[in-house]
């Protein structure tokens, strides 16, 4: 088994996830007492948060790009980014270590394609849903990307940082989410990506019939099948 690096605190609420799901998976496919080979370096959010509002991503991208090369250092073979937004720097990151980096967007893309996806909604902050690292990325697959309007992409936005990322969850906001999902499908939209790690707190595929793409979900189970060599 490959010893995975968990590069997370952004937040801690959706890393926590990573580890579960990461741990229950190696546990099924393994059986007895297993549980993944892991480093995890969680950092201070408020740090990096403060740095994307002001547009300051080559700090940020520095700041984890250092993270990795501990992380590295401590024995990972392999790295896990526990965030859609902060994969803005996934290049950066990547040029800092010697170890490969699993893209949570081309993860996403892969099992879209495996269920014959060609139009897909995001949902994410606003840097995933407007910025083209995101968004390109899944277009060089081939999918087509609808994202929300501007005003529900501020509301999307606001509810991850103000709540989500706080541990905060709201019937409100929820109904706002599935609301917009709704929308998405309307407009052509074949199933709708959970394009931030936080999102799987607020709603699930239990809460609608349009497809749900959980990128948390999709990325450590990924990254379990890259820690067992079967990928």
């Amino acid at each position: 088994m490959k010893t995975i690096g968990l590069i997370g605190g952004m937040s801690w609420e959706s890393t926590q996830t990573y580890y579960r799901l990461i741990n229950q998976r190696i546990r099924e496919e393994l059986g007895g007492l297993h549980s993944a080979k892991l480093v995890l370096y969680s950092v201070d959010f408020a740090e990096i948060e403060a740095l994307q509002h002001q547009g300051d991503w080559q700090a940020t991208g520095e700041m984890l790009s250092s993270v990795g090369q501990s992380v590295e250092s401590a024995g990972a073979e392999f790295l896990v980014l526990c965030t859609n937004t902060m994969h803005k720097v996934a290049s950066q990151i990547e040029s800092a270590v010697s170890i490969p980096l699993l893209h949570i967007a081309d993860a996403t893309a892969n099992r879209l394609k495996e269920d014959g996806v060609t139009c897909v909604g995001l949902l994410g902050t606003r840097f995933t849903m407007e910025q083209v690292f995101y968004l390109g990325r899944l277009e060089d697959h081939g999918i087509q990307v609808v994202v929300p309007d501007e005003s529900q992409r501020e509301s999307i936005h606001s509810v991850i940082y103000n709540e989500l990322c706080k541990g905060v969850v709201r019937s409100d906001s929820k109904a706002l989410y599935l609301d917009v999902v709704v929308s998405l499908a309307e407009r052509g939209a074949q199933g709708v990506i959970l394009g931030c790690t936080e999102i799987g707190l607020l709603i699930q595929s239990s809460d609608t019939e349009i497809k749900l793409y959980d990128t948390t979900e999709i990325h450590a189970e990924q990254a379990v099948q890259y820690a067992l060599g079967k990928i």
